[in-house]
């Protein structure tokens, strides 16, 4: 069954019980918010979308309006992008020609926040009050309460929905590169869901705690389709570093799943009260390394330990995750600290080598491959691009891992993380954990420097530190990397170093790598 049929269903089970919330503190039942999604959906057709419009650009934060409009937009068998709002307007434009989007939905208080040039028609849903007459009211009402739902899905033409039909086009973070305008499918959507369902083992009575914005692909897939295709409830916040709102909205609506990066769990651990996350029964980090020294802080306020999980835009997005004890519901081992899990129900990984793409044996490290039904349907208007990363019908994700015998993937490092120095291979996280190492001594987990690469005309790339205000000198770093055995190639020259006031986050919460290369190759450049 397709996604928008599932959501007439769930919010038939829970007519009159409340299934999305966010800070504002309203909250919307399953028949109140599938009446006003059928009302918004006639009001989209007959007021702002002409009939050979396809692609339709979204600017909405989480949120009980954003999951609402969203939702019509694809009853309306029109295909969603929701744009990302921390960009610049130059990015911004570039996604919106790449996707041909003529207008954009959004709200007036959203863009008085925001100082965006937008080349499409903004359209403010605030000025579609008007146009709401007693028979749009009665019919969606009609609909939402008393139509049968196979009779629904007819009137809807949601029964023509084919599993391969294109639902929304997510742009990727840019962290390494420009944003590409990844296709994703209905069954690309459906498949995660219901492997997310079937994996954690949700239940009715979960609230999934939704920050993280619906251009981020965890947050459209997750925390808007999860509950609004399944028998769940979910609470938004519009941004996830607002920890004190965050905490808030959790122990008013007795959130359970808390999906999020450890960037933000970092936040949480120093801002957040224990008695707001007494409810949390499942917290799943990801994007970047979760340390177990954060694991072990968290757990040790909050009493629930978070888990790693793994996914990509372009595998929309979920691979792998492992199952926290208290969902558990099988005597073998679900669940590998360290570890981002194993592969979700008919997904499946394999490493092999980087230069022959030969497949590798149980434990070698190689580059990390994934297939099954949540691949991409392409990259937008990319067949080039699309065609590098999916060879076989495997997409190659540009990770470094290996396999474990009970098939755990163990993410070791990143294939544009490595620099080539001398003719050798030089792993960026590795260097930047020994720094972190030394900075933090041990106590703090949280980054303070990250090593990115400028090319050197002698040895091919150098690699350079950029790192927060420090009190080691760079000399006593390159001791402590040599004390530890990291080769001399490994070791950072003293002339290297670079200070920033802050390290350069995405709206993700990912670092910003596009952007510290660039501030690196700004600074060395006379150098190399």
């Amino acid at each position: 069954m397709n996604l928008p049929s599932q959501m007439i269903r769930s919010c038939r089970k829970r007519l009159f019980r409340w299934k999305v919330a966010d800070s504002t503190g309203a909250s919307v039942t399953g028949g109140a918010l599938l009446t006003r999604t059928l009302v918004l959906r006639r009001l989209l057709l007959r007021e702002v979308l002409a009939d050979d419009e396809t692609h339709v650009g979204l600017l909405l934060p989480p949120s009980n309006g954003g999951a609402i409009v969203n939702a019509a937009v694809t009853m309306a068998g029109r295909v969603s992008v929701n744009l990302n709002y921390s960009v610049t307007s130059e990015v911004l434009n570039a996604c919106i020609r790449r996707a041909g989007i003529r207008h954009v939905l959004t709200s007036r208080k959203v863009m008085e926040k925001l100082s965006l040039d937008i080349d499409a028609e903004v359209f403010c849903l605030e000025d579609l009050r008007d146009k709401v007459t007693l028979a749009d009211k009665a019919a969606s009402a009609f609909e939402a309460y008393a139509l049968p739902a196979a009779m629904l899905d007819r009137r809807l033409g949601l029964d023509k929905i084919r599993g391969d039909d294109e639902l929304t086009v997510i742009f990727t973070s840019g962290s390494t590169g420009e944003p590409k305008g990844v296709m994703l499918t209905q069954e690309n959507i459906r498949s995660n869901v219901e492997a997310m369902r079937e994996v954690v083992h949700l239940t009715p009575d979960d609230v999934i705690l939704g920050i993280l914005p619906f251009f981020h692909s965890f947050g459209y897939t997750v925390t808007l389709w999860g509950p609004l295709a399944l028998d769940m409830a979910v609470a938004y916040h519009f941004s996830p570093l607002d920890a004190k709102q965050v905490g808030k909205l959790s122990r008013a609506r007795g959130a359970t799943i808390l999906l999020t990066t450890p960037t933000f769990l970092r936040s949480y651990l120093k801002r957040c009260k224990a008695e707001e996350f007494a409810t949390l029964e499942v917290v799943v980090a990801g994007a970047e390394k979760l340390p177990a020294s954060l694991c072990d802080a968290f757990e040790q306020k909050f009493g629930v330990r978070p888990i790693e999980g793994y996914g990509a835009t372009e595998l929309s997005p979920l691979v792998s995750v492992n199952v926290p004890p208290s969902r558990s519901q099988t005597a073998d081992v679900d669940c590998r600290e360290g570890s981002v899990g194993r592969p979700v129900p008919q997904v499946r990984a394999k490493v092999v080598h980087p230069e022959t793409g030969e497949t590798l044996p149980t434990g070698a490290e190689g580059l990390l491959m994934i297939t099954g039904p949540n691949l991409m349907k392409g990259y937008m208007r990319d067949e080039a691009k699309t065609a590098s990363v999916v060879l076989d019908g495997w997409y190659v994700t540009g990770d470094i891992a290996r396999l474990d015998a009970e098939g755990f993937i163990h993410i070791t490092g990143r294939e544009s993380r490595f620099s080539k120095i001398g003719g050798e291979m030089v792993p960026h996280v590795l260097v930047e954990e020994a720094i972190g190492e030394f900075l933090s001594g041990g106590d703090d987990d949280e980054p303070v420097a990250v090593v990115t690469a400028v090319p050197d005309a002698k040895k091919g790339e150098r690699l350079i530190v950029v790192h927060l205000p420090i009190e080691k000198t760079p000399a006593e770093i390159a001791a402590f990397l040599s004390q530890k055995g990291l080769p001399n190639l490994w070791v950072p020259s003293a002339d290297s170093y670079m200070q920033v006031e802050e390290l350069p986050l995405l709206g993700s919460g990912k670092l910003d790598l596009k952007l510290l290369a660039s501030l690196a190759k700004d600074k060395f450049s006379v150098a190399v």
